[in-house]
Formats: C-alpha cells, structure tokens, sequence
C-alpha cells in the first residue's frame, strides 16, 4: 500500500509540475551560459516537435527545456553588465557559436562582486564594470530565483563560496558548474543540509567531452582485464576559459576534478596527468582534446591508444546543465537539501559520489522516476 501511496505521489507532482517555470540566475555571463540561453531558446522554437538530441529526454519529470526561465544574471565584465542577457551572451569577449537569435529576455546583467573572479590574464583583455555591486541576496529573493548556476572563471573560488552563501541565505539551489569543491565538500554538504537547500556538483560534465571519453575508456579497459600502465588527457582551446587558465595557479582545482573522475575508474593507481594544456586563439570556443593510454593485455602484451577529439566546448556542456536543472527543480518540489549525488554523478566531473558513467545514468533516472532519494 505504501509503494502504491508513494507512486501516486510523484504522478501528481509529475502532472503538477507539467508547465510550471524553473526561476534561474546565473553567475558569469560567458560562453557556457551563451550556449545554455541560446540552447533553451532552441529546444523552446522546437517544442511541437518534442526534439530531444542532446538531452536525456525532452520531458524530464513533468519539466521541458522551455520551462527554465532566466530571472538575474550578474557579471563583472563593462562589456557585458547592464545589458540584456540576450545582448551580454554575445558580447566580447564571448566567442561561443551562434545557433539562434535570442530575442530580449527583459532582464539585465547586474554588476556581480569580482572578488578573487579576475585574474591576472583575465584582466589583461576585459575591462571591468565600474557599475556599484548589486545586493545579490535581495536579488535572489526578489526574483523568486529557484536555482543559481555558477559558470565563473575557473580559479574564482572566493566568488564562488561567496555566491553559495547567498544562495544559502535566499534559499536557493546552488548548481556549481566550475571545479570550486562545494557540493563535493563535507562541510558545505552539511551547512545545504541544515538550510534545507539543495547543491549540486561540482564541475560540469560535457556531454561529449575529454573527461567522460576518457573515463568510459579507463573504465573499459579495467573491465576487459586490461592493465593501464600511464595515461595523459592534454586540452587546448581559443575562447576565454582556456585564457584565464594560463594563470597556472587558478588551474590546481581543474586538475584535481579532471583527475580525479579518471582515478576513480581505476583501482590501482597509474601515473597519469590530466588537465590544460595551453591557450591556441584560433581555435576560439572550439577544444580540442588528446587522449593516450598505455597498457598490457592478455600475457603482459602490451597496447596503446591515442584518441583525438574536437568540439565546440561550450554546447559540450548545455544538455548536462539542462538535465541538471531540471533534475534540481525536481529535487526543490520534493524538499530535498544538501548533495544531489544522482544529479552530480552523472552531471560534474567531481560529485560527492563518483560512478561510472553507465551506474552515474541509472541512477539519475532512478532518482527521476523516484526511486532513489537523492
């Protein structure tokens, strides 16, 4: 009797939530959040046809692409603040593809605390906002923001702690798409926990990306009975992130996640080294990855592979966050706090949980359909 209760439960909130808008703001107006409002105005235009290429499915637990809805948005670059997001997502020094015209949103980005979000080569080519700092809390309240995305630049790990104390202040989920160790923290796990607020995380898996190939493929090689023996992931890209990053000390977090998500496939440790590389203009939002593995087969035979992918990096990643918040939201309507470890499995490349990529999507579809808790 209990099971069929439980059941029915989630038909109504399935049927409850059908149409009903997910409030999002994000923090960092860049080429990640370029491919996410252009990606949503996509699938939107494309609704009639329920077209689901690159999503786990159009309709996620009652909750369509069209269904997010952008509320704030906060930035620090005088390129972008004070502008319609609509605009600010392809202004400079934003350089991700353009798939649609975004018509006005009606929202303007709001001048964000900059904090450590600035470095050094950062700073070389974007020029600041000498707007006044917006009060980020009363913001979130304000719009009735359900969810903040963090997509600041790589190394921001004060601007990124201090927009999750705002989201824990307002009440709000805090998805942290950058490798800032929040959701996968114990402490920050605990203080979600005693807000009642849900966090998921950290740092975003593409859907196609240098980090999931090359952990399936660990993964297939330990399965199969392979022996790795070494292993590297070298990355090159041409937009900002890869420009930021040549600010070697913001890069420790980024190759700690990266390598870590390859590690946990592995039960034994193998030398490996996993991370950017260097910044190529030319290639602007393309990224291009190189994988090698080293490693002995049947009678200590030993095999190599290399594996070259390309990819416009930014729509890499727009599917996951689509998933995820959605999956978010899910976790909003059925007051759930603290980690989702489904959602951050199968989304980030360092969860609380790390899974395999096969277990990471059970489990996320299981934590849809309401079999999992979280």
């Amino acid at each position: 009797m209990y099971v069929v209760k439980f059941i029915l439960k989630l038909y109504i909130i399935e049927i409850v939530t059908m149409g009903k808008k997910i409030n999002v703001a994000i923090a960092g107006v860049g080429n990640c959040a370029s491919a996410l409002v252009q990606g949503i105005h996509y699938y939107n235009s494309n609704s009639s046809s329920k077209e689901s290429v690159g999503l786990t499915s159009f309709n996620l637990g009652g909750y369509e692409p069209g269904d997010i809805n952008f509320v704030a948005a906060f930035d620090i670059a005088e390129s972008k603040v004070g502008k319609d997001i609509s605009e600010a997502i392809i202004s400079s020094p934003n350089n991700a593809l353009q798939i649609v015209d975004v018509p006005p949103i009606g929202i303007k980005v709001q001048k964000g605390n900059v904090l450590d979000g600035a470095g050094k080569h950062f700073s070389e080519v974007v020029k600041l906002s000498d707007d006044t700092n917006v009060d980020v809390y009363n913001t979130l309240k304000e719009t009735h923001t359900d969810i903040l995305i963090n997509y600041l630049p790589v190394g921001s790990r004060e601007a990124s702690k201090y927009y999750a104390e705002k989201c824990l202040d307002a009440g709000v989920c805090f998805i942290n798409a950058i490798p800032v160790f929040i959701s996968s923290d114990s402490a920050w796990q605990k203080r979600f926990v005693e807000k009642n607020v849900p966090c998921a995380g950290d740092d975003v898996m593409s859907q196609m990306g240098a980090t999931v190939v090359h952990k399936t493929l660990a993964k297939l090689w330990v399965d199969r009975g392979v022996t790795i023996d070494e292993t590297y992931q070298l990355n090159i890209g041409g937009d900002m992130d890869f420009y930021n990053m040549l600010d070697e000390d913001r890069l420790e977090d980024k190759r700690v996640s990266k390598t870590s998500a390859v590690q946990a496939m592995i039960p034994y440790d193998v030398p490996m080294r996993i991370g950017p590389s260097d910044y190529v203009n030319f290639l602007r939002n393309d990224k291009v990855c190189y994988i090698y593995m080293k490693g002995r087969f049947f009678g200590k035979v030993p095999l190599e592979l290399d594996v070259k992918l390309r990819v416009p990096d930014a729509y890499n990643s727009s599917g996951v966050m689509i998933d995820a918040i959605r999956g978010a939201k899910i976790a909003l309507d059925r007051n759930i706090s603290g980690p989702l470890e489904s959602i951050s499995a199968y989304c980030f490349k360092h969860p609380p949980v790390q899974m395999s990529y096969s277990t990471a999507k059970s489990s996320f579809i299981d934590f849809i359909d309401g079999k999992k808790e979280r």
